[in-house]
């Protein structure tokens, strides 16, 4: 049976990528190297004005791996970092600081609530030693999408560098680096760009990886170090997932050939609608307000009459069906997730809310 899989990733890949992965290189011939350098090429160019004052800096990993390797690099021991935290994915941008013995301070929310750059533009003017702030776009902890324009503008005008984790939303959601001042957008290759896992990535400014040489206490997590080794001579500083590589470059053509991040926002909205409109017949609540929920992600509570909500028991249901979903990752009550994105068919939203309807408690 075909796994579906309804998750913010690893998801479901279209049938070239997997082609695409289908092949041996060696990573230091020529035809690898032109590769890596599509590569790096295709990830600036996501994202509207990047590549005028950005490098693409792809390390082997994880999207918490291209976490570390930015707090690594961009974080020194004269700084301090402030994390906004409203979800699991900012704490663990202040539990990597702090394992990184850097000066990180935290300001949250619930994780109902958005970012608030009134409250943002308060703690910078109350804090002269905060030089690095870092937010979340899609906290996919419940979906919420945080307001990063605003955010990036109070920073900017504060004269201090915006850290933007995407991982969640790189590709879809709009994220535009050429009008407001964004010091480092962290990303991977399994989710909106919908390419295999295996490889995380830094956009981030030159001006700032020049500042950075010598800075990172790691040897692997060096995105200075790793820039510059593309650079040189356009290899890896280590052995890369070679097959990884081919099939993220393979579904970042395709990403360009669908339309970019705002045909594939327009596909990812369409099935959100679809999920969201299915679940409340079924009486599945959506956990936040409309109003904040992004198309990538979307929490939902257990429907009235579940007060003994059993996950492992849901999942399963739907999983024999080939339907694979995300249990929750709320702290304070039952919940279940179910991605939006990925390489699959309008049906296939169809079947997993009749699936859940089917589901007898």
């Amino acid at each position: 049976m075909t796994q579906r899989l309804f998750t913010p990733g690893p998801l479901t890949t279209d049938a070239r990528v997997r082609a695409a992965m289908d092949r041996d290189w060696g990573s230091r011939d020529a035809d690898f190297i032109a590769l890596t350098a599509e590569l790096r090429s295709r990830l600036l160019g996501v994202v509207p004005g990047a590549a005028a004052r950005h490098v693409a800096v792809p390390i082997q990993g994880a999207g918490s791996y291209a976490l570390e390797a930015a707090v690594a690099t961009l974080i020194g021991a004269e700084h301090r970092l402030l994390v906004l935290v409203n979800g699991a994915y900012g704490r663990r941008m202040v539990e990597i600081a702090r394992r990184m013995g850097r000066d990180v301070v935290a300001l949250e929310w619930s994780e109902h609530e958005a970012v608030d750059p009134a409250r943002v533009a308060t703690a910078l003017a109350g804090d002269a030693t905060i030089s690095h702030v870092a937010l979340v776009q899609c906290e996919t902890t419940t979906g919420l999408l945080n307001p990063v324009d605003a955010v990036a503008q109070v920073v900017a005008e504060a004269g201090r560098v915006l850290i933007v984790d995407a991982m969640s939303g790189f590709g879809a959601l709009p994220l535009d680096r050429g009008a407001t001042r964004i010091g480092a957008v962290l990303a991977s290759s399994n989710k909106c760009l919908e390419g295999p896992p295996g490889i995380a990535f830094a956009l981030v400014e030159r001006d700032l990886l020049v500042e950075a040489k010598g800075r990172s206490p790691s040897l692997a997590f060096d995105l200075h170090d790793q820039a510059r080794g593309f650079e040189a001579d356009g290899q890896w500083r280590f052995t890369p997932p070679v097959q990884v590589v081919a099939g993220l470059v393979e579904a970042l053509r395709l990403h360009e050939a669908e339309g970019g991040a705002s045909a594939r926002l327009a596909r990812y909205r369409r099935r959100y609608e679809i999920l969201r409109a299915g679940m409340e017949r079924l009486g599945y609540p959506l956990y936040l307000d409309p109003a904040l929920q992004a198309p990538i992600i979307a929490t939902f509570r257990p429907r009235a009459g579940q007060e003994k909500f059993d996950f492992a028991r849901f999942h399963d249901h739907l999983a024999r069906r080939g339907l694979v979903i995300y249990p929750g990752k709320l702290t304070a009550e039952p919940s279940f997730r179910v991605g939006c994105i990925g390489a699959l068919e309008d049906g296939d939203f169809d079947e997993l809310i009749e699936a859940i309807g089917a589901y007898a408690d």
